[in-house]
């Protein structure tokens, strides 16, 4: 199975920016459909955003245009280009496969001033 491992979360003032990171362990990752996902206190987990190759992205509309996921298939890495950030985006972020595998420890953000 594959081990995914986030980074790059922290606390931020809105309107800043963050860009979160996603190790995939194996050989086998630009096979994998993948996704970023977050989950607010209290609130389900949500996809925010998935990515099979360069030209097929998509987005929860919360998100779009002002988030980018994009992935480097050499580094078994996938990012999330977080811009324009809002007090509710204040969540943990996982990555994931999908279908999804087992959830990593995920990556906590928070927007405050």
């Amino acid at each position: 199975q594959v081990q995914l491992v986030e980074s790059g979360g922290g606390l931020v003032q809105p309107g800043g920016s963050l860009r979160l990171s996603c190790a995939a362990s194996g050989s086998l990752f630009s096979l994998y459909h993948m996704g970023w996902y977050r989950q607010a206190p209290g609130k389900q987990r949500e996809l925010v955003a998935d990515i099979i190759s360069g030209r097929n992205i998509n987005y929860a509309d919360s998100v779009k245009g002002r988030f980018s996921i994009f992935r480097d298939n050499a580094k078994n890495t996938m990012y999330l280009q977080m811009n324009s950030l809002k007090p509710e985006d204040t969540a943990v972020y996982f990555c994931n496969t999908i279908p999804q595998s087992p959830w990593g420890q995920g990556t906590q953000v928070t927007v405050s001033s």
